[in-house]
């Protein structure tokens, strides 16, 4: 027994540190709830605990893709006002959310199987990626180029940011296709700056889906929530 609990030492450790590291600061997790058939709407949401009041929180959004906007009666976010037992991560904060959006996503289709295709992401602990990213959709032979242009005023939560992002479409016809995306004169209050978390395909192959991560500067690390801008290729 003793043996064994040398064995376990190491273990607990570690999983220690990683809850320690996993709950620094109020990082959200993104939820990708899917497209419609014609790839026109997509759901999106986000979930976690608040920091440091440790309340599970969710919001779910409804995007019209072409447009670039919320559809009517797109946007529900609620916190909830109970403190969770350990090792939970606020996911059912949006379950919970979830059934309020049924009237919408019986009325475009939406199908939680259909997610697109990643051929972007960033892995986080990783260095902050440069203004300027570069990949490629092998399915299509599409190569992308996204700059982030930012700008930010004040620190902390007493802080605001601005961004948009410039985006160039290689096809591999060798036809291009170059874009502004974004609002450069919207300083989003609260949050200190930029990062593009990963950008998406729709399953049509005619959008994508660029998800941005907005960062704030907290005491004890860092909260990050999700917004999408949308673009049509075709």
């Amino acid at each position: 027994m003793e043996k064994n609990m040398k064995r376990l030492g190491p273990v607990v450790l570690l999983l220690t540190l990683a809850v320690a590291t996993t709950s620094a600061g109020d990082i959200a997790r993104f939820a990708n709830l899917g497209f419609s058939p014609d790839s026109r709407v997509f759901l999106f949401g986000q979930y976690g605990i608040t920091h440091p009041e440790g309340n599970p929180f969710a919001e779910i959004y409804a995007v019209n893709v072409p447009d670039n906007v919320f559809l009517p009666k797109g946007v529900q976010s609620r916190t909830f006002s109970r403190t969770l037992s350990g090792g939970q991560d606020g996911s059912g904060a949006l379950y919970t959310l979830l059934p309020l959006f049924q009237p919408l996503i019986g009325q475009h289709q939406i199908d939680h199987l259909s997610q697109g295709r990643i051929i972007y992401l960033f892995i986080d602990g990783e260095s902050d990626p440069q203004p300027r990213v570069s990949f490629r959709d092998f399915r299509t032979g599409t190569s992308y180029t996204l700059d982030l242009v930012q700008e930010a005023r004040g620190r902390g939560a007493d802080g605001s940011a601005a961004f948009h992002l410039n985006l160039q479409a290689r096809y591999s016809d060798g036809t291009t296709l170059e874009q502004q995306v974004g609002r450069p004169t919207l300083f989003r209050e609260g949050v200190n700056r930029y990062r593009i978390g990963r950008v998406i395909v729709s399953p049509d192959n005619t959008s994508l889906v660029v998800v941005m991560e907005r960062i704030t500067d907290i005491a004890g690390g860092r909260r990050i929530r999700y917004m999408v801008e949308t673009v049509r290729l075709r």
